[in-house]
């Protein structure tokens, strides 16, 4: 008798989201400096970070958004309806404020993030955007990111957030992976920040006999 599954291919391995090099991230942050966009300035801190999903960045109303001069936190999460209250680094705080003061902006729009021909940017508009600054880059810049996502972004966000100290509980709830009961959905998050042989090889100094 055969076994349930036998002769079926074994499961592939879920490959762990990307985490971007020191240059490439430089990279990344200086194409945004050099446009001198308010808004792509805030579009890219939101993803860079916060670890902000791109519908979350999408679907940010004004309503959801405290920024001050000395406050930063908004209330996101449009995907799946599993919203929560984040707090803002000033590296955040500073570009949105910014932005919302910027005079391009659609002063009658609900939405935080509007666009010339709609009251609300749609993720394919922030998609266009991304790509259209990478485009900004030489050849040299372009040879480190020219693959890399709005979605890398939050990956990114991930891997640093563990770097400094997060617990995965902590790193969970900040990008959102929760159960539908409300707890960390820590399976989710492990992936963002799966070992690699490089890290543990810096941990081995740490040993003492």
């Amino acid at each position: 008798m055969a076994h349930r599954g036998e002769g079926a291919a074994p499961p592939q391995p879920l490959l762990a989201p990307r985490e971007l090099s020191a240059d490439q991230r430089y990279v990344l942050r200086s194409l945004v400096e050099r446009q001198e966009d308010a808004r792509g300035e805030a579009l890219f801190a939101l993803g860079y970070w916060a670890g902000c999903r791109i519908s979350d960045v999408a679907w940010l109303r004004m309503e959801h958004l405290h920024i001050g001069p000395k406050v930063g936190w908004v209330h996101v999460g449009y995907k799946g309806g599993k919203t929560r209250d984040i707090d803002l680094l000033n590296s955040v705080r500073r570009p949105l404020y910014t932005y919302l003061q910027h005079a391009d902006r659609d002063q009658d729009s609900a939405y935080v993030f509007s666009s010339q021909r709609a009251a609300r940017f749609t993720e394919a508009g922030i998609h266009h955007w991304f790509r259209s600054l990478k485009a900004q880059a030489n050849k040299e810049e372009w040879t480190l990111i020219h693959d890399i996502t709005f979605h890398d972004l939050r990956h990114d966000f991930a891997h640093r957030a563990r770097a400094a100290g997060w617990t995965i509980e902590e790193v969970a709830y900040y990008l959102g992976h929760v159960t539908k009961k409300g707890t960390p959905a820590i399976q989710t998050t492990a992936r963002y920040t799966q070992v690699s042989r490089e890290h543990v090889k810096d941990k081995l100094r740490l040993i003492s006999g």
